[in-house]
């Protein structure tokens, strides 16, 4: 055999030699292994709006394994919630919240596991952290201002109402208060309601006020005593009753820091219930058609307590306003004042006018007005 045929019988057996070194040499890729889930993932937090939720990826085998997270409101991916923290916000509200998992080992295989879903998202606690108050002089005529606290987070809205001894004082939801005469002697305070997205709706209300007091405080205390004179048809309970109401009015010459207190016998004046046609047996210048002042006697025509006063009835004014008004004209003589006139169309009348017979272009008013009162306050 020659050279030639020798050289060409060796080149298979070289190639085989060949390929079977390559094939020894080249390693053979590793399958990816399986990674699987043994603890599922679960999220830590409550599901309460602006709070702070954190996954918890569970265990896995093998348990070298990176993690990627998706949170998911009612199974549906939340755009953008792929970091290991999540903060719940409004979209969140009234809708459950979970959690999935995708780990990864060296060798690439990957496994995923979803959490259970979270109770449905409510709203956050709004809390109180400094109660509302109430600022200004605590007196009848006076204005006070509420201020709303501070919360937890700032209010979006806020209502207020004010309370009168606890008890809501209708219309009264303004930050500011004008007292009235009902208040004196009541405390006055101001319940806030604030309300922001994502929170419950909470109440707060301002710390136990002092009580209202009169315009100004008492500088002179007079008494008087009650009688009747003739046939007396209307009750005289009823009379006493009044007459003192209309005294102790905070609207009333006590505005003035006058106090009157009824007694049984003697006093600084007499306060006279009379039949018509007594009223000119006080002095001639009384008459059975009105009430008058005598000296020390106050003297309320009963005719006029029982149905006021044509004038008065013409238009359309109360029967009890007519009598607070009669009072205090009366008593107004007592305490040195003389009739008035209207000060201008339109305006409230003295309560020094002689309203019973007319009003000039006045309207009618049952009280003093401040001038009176002014006029009338002990210095």
């Amino acid at each position: 055999m020659g050279l030639g045929q020798v050289a060409r019988s060796l080149v298979p057996l070289v190639a085989l030699l060949v390929g079977v070194s390559l094939l020894v040499a080249t390693p053979v890729a590793a399958a990816p292994t399986a990674v699987v889930c043994t603890q599922p993932p679960r999220v830590k937090g409550e599901p309460v709006y602006d709070s702070k939720l954190v996954a918890g990826p569970g265990r896995w085998d093998p348990a070298d394994v990176t993690y990627a997270y998706r949170w998911l409101r009612d199974g549906v991916a939340i755009a953008g919630a792929t970091a290991r923290t999540y903060r719940v916000s409004l979209d969140d509200l009234h809708h459950r919240i979970s959690l999935r998992v995708t780990a990864t080992d060296q060798s690439g295989g990957t496994g995923t596991a979803t959490s259970e879903q979270t109770a449905k998202v409510t709203r956050a606690p709004l809390h109180n952290k400094r109660p509302p108050t109430v600022s200004g002089v605590a007196r009848f005529t006076h204005s006070v201002r509420a201020t709303p606290g501070r919360w937890s987070t700032t209010p979006t809205r806020v209502r207020y109402q004010w309370l009168r001894d606890g008890q809501e004082i209708t219309g009264a939801t303004r930050p500011r208060y004008r007292y009235e005469p009902v208040d004196v002697g009541k405390r006055v305070g101001v319940r806030v309601t604030a309300r922001a997205p994502g929170y419950t709706v909470a109440h707060e209300t301002s710390p136990r006020a002092g009580r209202v007091r009169h315009r100004v405080d008492v500088r002179r205390t007079v008494t008087y005593r009650v009688e009747t004179r003739g046939p007396i048809t209307t009750s005289v309970a009823a009379f006493r009753r009044l007459a003192q109401q209309t005294y102790a009015d905070a609207r009333g010459w006590r505005g003035a820091g006058i106090r009157f207190r009824r007694v049984a016998s003697g006093g600084s004046f007499t306060l006279v219930l009379a039949e018509a046609s007594r009223v000119p047996g006080f002095s001639s210048s009384c008459s059975r058609d009105w009430s008058c002042r005598v000296g020390r006697y106050v003297i309320i025509n009963q005719e006029r307590w029982k149905n006021a006063s044509p004038a008065w009835n013409a238009a359309h004014g109360s029967l009890r306003n007519y009598r607070h008004m009669v009072v205090n004209h009366e008593t107004g003589h007592w305490l040195g004042l003389d009739h008035a006139g209207c000060p201008g169309p339109g305006r409230s009348a003295p309560v020094m006018m002689q309203q019973s017979k007319g009003l000039g272009g006045c309207r009618f008013n049952p009280w003093p007005t401040s001038g009176e009162l002014a006029s009338r306050t002990p210095r």
